[in-house]
């Protein structure tokens, strides 16, 4: 392709943007409305995902031992678990600390453990944290099996409708993208074939004189990849503030929600729609045309 003809290409895209500018303002806007809502979806699927891995990091095996397990072989018992393959993280707790924040859980009815004077029912125990949420029914099996171990509880019914749910949310997710992908793709698709059915006759008479296919194609491809980077562009901002408007208002009230900071998440998203846009575009006018290419 030489540089005249890209230049050719360059000249009729600004030509038909000119000539067209209505129909191109309503194109592009259209774009950039599908685009935005494609974006709030990707967020929100992006932010449910984060709060899934919160969720599922909170995940933690309690290691209950038995009363006449002496200190000492704890110590040994702990180095054992964080042998075990999987494991991340091991915290003993003693069973005066497991007392104390037991009586903070109570509050002020921490007054009903006064009965027991000086006695202490709990045990010392581990808290135990997996690399991976799937992998805690087996490391909770195993450890059971050692020496000392009374116990080990990681809520199994709870843990198993926790791990359905996520499963639901992530696979929910992935498909409501696809579907917006493809919803936002038809979208601009019909809104640029607007375009290129207010010029079929200029296609026509290009095919009349001898113009190739691609030769013809090409402008349409371009403008759809221009309308969709302009249309992304103004989607990408008012997401933007969306997203920097919204988070500050949950922060506002539920400070430790575990959204996805602005910078660099934002970014991130900003790459995704424009690309997204530019690609929609390109393949939008690529399938509006071919139709009229037909003459």
């Amino acid at each position: 392709m030489s540089i005249n003809t890209v230049e050719y290409f360059i000249r009729e895209v600004i030509h038909s943007l000119r000539r067209n500018n209505w129909m191109s303002v309503a194109s592009i806007g259209t774009v950039a409305v599908s685009l935005f809502i494609f974006g709030m979806f990707l967020m929100l699927v992006m932010n449910m995902n984060k709060m899934v891995d919160a969720m599922e990091s909170q995940v933690q095996i309690k290691v209950y031992l038995e009363d006449d397990f002496s200190r000492d072989d704890a110590r040994d018992l702990e180095v054992d678990l964080k042998k075990m393959q999987g494991v991340e993280k091991v915290t003993f707790v003693p069973k005066e600390e497991a007392m104390e924040k037991f009586k903070e859980r109570l509050g002020d009815q921490k007054t009903l453990l006064d009965a027991l004077d000086e006695t202490n029912p709990l045990p010392d125990s581990f808290e135990v944290m997996v690399l991976q949420p799937e992998m805690v029914k087996t490391a909770a099996e195993n450890i059971e099996k050692f020496e000392g171990v009374d116990s080990a509880k990681y809520g199994q019914d709870v843990m198993e409708h926790l791990f359905d749910i996520t499963r639901l949310i992530r696979i929910f997710g992935f498909a409501l993208m696809m579907v917006l992908a493809l919803a936002t793709l038809f979208i601009i698709s019909n809104t640029i074939r607007l375009t290129v059915f207010a010029r079929r006759k200029e296609i026509a008479i290009m095919k009349y004189v001898g113009a190739t296919d691609w030769f013809i194609r090409w402008p349409f491809v371009l403008e759809g990849i221009v309308m969709g980077f302009l249309g992304s562009l103004i989607a990408s901002v008012v997401l933007r503030l969306t997203y920097s408007g919204i988070t500050a208002k949950i922060y506002d009230t539920l400070a430790f929600f575990p959204l996805i900071p602005e910078e660099p998440f934002l970014n991130y998203v900003t790459m995704i729609v424009v690309i997204g846009g530019m690609i929609m575009g390109a393949i939008g006018s690529t399938v509006s045309i071919k139709r009229f290419l037909k003459v």
